[in-house]
C-alpha cells in the first residue's frame, strides 16, 4: 500500500512538471516574443509621423531612440537604396568593421529590399522553420532634406538565449522537485500507511484469539474511526466471549443435574423400586421430567444456531392469537404450580385474528412466561394481558420485580444472557430471549421491556395494518 500511495503521489508530481513544461514552451516562450514585437510596435507609433515630416538630422535624440527601440541594429539607407549608417543600442557602428553587416546583404536579397526602393512602410517576421528569429521593420524618413528609409532589425537571440537558460533552470527545479516530492510522498505513506498497519496488527491479534488487543490512535478523521470501531469489536469479542464461557458452564450445569437424576432413579428402578409400583410409577415420572427438561434445552440451542444461521422459514397463516396465548399460559402454569406461582390471562376480546406463525409465535409466548417464572418469587402472581386496538395488538407479560438499568435492557436479548435480576431459580440455557427477538424481528413486530408500577413488563405488537392488506389482497 505504501508503494501505491507513493506511486499515486509520483504520478500527480510528474503531472504537474509536464504542465510546468507545456505552460513554458507553448505559452510562456511564445508570449517572450510576442510581447517583444508588440512593444516595438507600440513605442514607433509616436514617432511614425516625425519620420515621416522631420528630418533626422535635425533631431539629434531621434535616431538614437530609433535605435534603442529596436533593441538591435537601425539600419540608415538613402533614396537610392545604398546604407548610409547603422547604429547598434543608440551608437554609431563603424560600417567597414562591423561584422553584422551581414543582415543588411540579407535584406538587400529579400523581399523587403524592394519595399525600400519604393518606400513603402513594411514589418517582416525572419524565422528559422518554426522558431521565430528575429523582426524587420522598415519606415520611409527624410536625411539632409532627402529621402531616405529607416529599417529597425531585432534578433531574438539574446531572448532565445535566456529562454534557453530559463529552460535549463526548470530542468534543475524538475529535477530538483522530483527528488525532494519523492522523499516527502514516500515518508508521508509511511506515515499515513502506520495506523492502518496497526489496525491489522490489532485484528489479526483478535482474529488469533487475544481479545485483550487494542489499539490507541488519536485520529480525527475516517482511519480514526475505523480505529473506535476495531476497539469496539474488540469489546464486542471480549463480551461475547465471556457469554460462551458462561453458556458452557450453565449448558453443563443444567444438563449434568438431570443426567445425574435420570442415571440415579433408573438404578432405583432396576435395583430398589421395581416391584413397587407406586415408587416405580413416581421414579419413572422423574426421569420423564428431566428428559423433557434436556429436550427443550437441546431445542433450544438447536433454535438458536438455525435462527443465526438464517434458516428460520415462517409459515404463516390466519390464527387466534388468544388461543394460541391461552394454551401456553395453561401449558406453562401447571410449571409455574411447583412455586406456587399464578399466571392470569387478562384479554377483552376472544377472538383476534393475525397473520402469523403460530408455533414460532407459541414459543416466543412460552420463553416469556419461563423468563418471568424464573424470576419471580415464590407466592407471586405473573400477568398476562392480551390489549387490542383498532391499530394493533399488544402482548403483555407483566411480574413484581426490581427495575432493570437502561444499560442492561438491550443486552437482556443477547445470547446467553441469563443473570439479569434472578428470582431464585437459574434454569434454562439463557437463549430464551435471544430466541424471542429473532422470531419477532423475522416478523416485523416492535417488542421491548419495561418497567411500570412495580412491575417488569416484556411486550410486543402485532401491526394491524398488515391484517388490512391481507384482506384487501384476498
Amino acid at each position: 500500500m505504501v508503494v501505491r500511495l507513493w506511486l499515486i503521489m509520483m504520478v500527480l508530481i510528474i503531472f504537474t512538471v509536464v504542465f510546468m513544461w507545456i505552460i513554458q514552451i507553448f505559452i510562456l516562450e511564445k508570449n517572450y516574443v510576442d510581447m517583444a514585437v508588440k512593444e516595438i510596435q507600440e513605442c514607433l507609433e509616436p514617432v511614425m509621423t516625425e519620420l515621416a515630416t522631420e528630418d533626422l538630422v535635425e533631431n539629434e535624440n531621434l535616431i538614437p531612440y530609433l535605435s534603442k527601440i529596436a533593441s538591435g541594429k537601425m539600419f540608415l539607407v538613402n533614396g537610392e537604396g545604398k546604407l548610409v549608417a547603422m547604429y547598434s543600442y543608440g551608437h554609431p557602428i563603424n560600417l567597414e568593421e562591423e561584422k553584422d553587416i551581414t543582415i543588411w546583404k540579407d535584406i538587400q536579397v529579400s523581399d523587403s529590399y524592394e519595399y525600400i526602393l519604393d518606400r513603402k512602410t513594411y514589418s517582416r517576421y525572419k524565422r528559422d522553420g518554426s522558431e521565430l528569429i528575429a523582426y524587420e521593420i522598415g519606415i520611409p524618413a527624410w536625411y539632409y532634406g532627402k529621402p531616405a528609409f529607416v529599417v529597425l532589425y531585432q534578433s531574438f537571440s539574446e531572448l532565445y538565449k535566456v529562454i534557453g537558460m530559463n529552460r535549463r533552470l526548470l530542468v534543475v527545479l524538475s529535477i530538483m522537485l522530483t527528488i525532494i516530492s519523492s522523499i516527502i510522498a514516500a515518508i508521508l505513506s509511511r506515515k499515513f500507511v502506520k495506523p492502518i498497519h496497526e489496525i491489522k496488527e490489532t485484528v489479526d491479534e483478535l482474529t488469533e484469539g487475544n481479545l485483550e488487543a487494542t489499539i490507541e490512535l488519536r485520529l480525527k478523521d475516517e482511519i480514526g474511526q475505523l480505529a473506535e470501531s476495531v476497539k469496539k469489536l474488540g469489546k464486542a469479542l471480549q463480551r461475547v466471549d465471556s457469554l460462551r464461557r458462561e453458556v458452557i458452564a450453565n449448558v453443563s450445569h443444567e444438563l449434568r443435574s438431570p443426567l445425574a437424576l435420570i442415571g440415579g432413579y433408573a438404578e432405583l428402578v432396576r435395583d430398589i423400586h421395581w416391584k413397587d409400583d407406586k415408587k416405580r410409577q413416581e421414579d419413572l415420572d422423574l426421569i420423564m421430567k428431566e428428559s423433557r427438561r434436556m429436550s427443550e434445552m437441546v431445542s433450544d440451542i438447536l433454535d438458536y444456531s438455525q435462527l443465526q444461521a438464517g434458516y428460520l422459514q415462517l409459515r404463516k397463516d390466519w390464527y387466534n392469537l388468544y388461543e394460541i396465548v391461552e394454551s401456553e399460559v395453561l401449558l406453562c402454569g401447571q410449571s409455574a404450580m411447583q412455586y406456587e406461582i399464578k399466571i392470569q390471562l387478562i384479554s377483552i376480546q376472544k377472538e383476534i385474528m393475525v397473520y402469523i406463525d403460530a408455533l414460532k409465535i407459541s414459543q416466543v409466548i412460552r420463553n416469556l412466561l419461563n423468563n418471568a417464572v424464573n424470576h419471580t418469587k415464590d407466592g407471586l402472581t405473573i400477568i398476562v394481558e392480551i390489549e387490542d386496538t383498532e391499530k394493533a395488538c399488544k402482548v403483555c407479560v407483566k411480574n413484581k420485580g426490581e427495575p432493570i438499568p437502561e444499560e442492561e435492557k438491550k443486552l437482556i436479548w443477547e445470547r446467553y444472557q441469563r443473570n439479569q435480576h434472578q428470582g431464585g431459580r437459574k434454569e434454562g440455557t439463557g437463549l430464551g430471549l435471544s430466541i424471542v427477538s429473532a422470531i419477532l424481528k423475522a416478523h416485523k413486530m416492535m417488542y421491548n421491556v419495561d418497567y411500570q408500577d412495580g412491575m417488569i413488563i416484556f411486550w410486543f405488537e402485532y401491526e394491524k395494518e398488515e391484517l388490512y392488506q391481507k384482506i384487501f389482497m384476498e
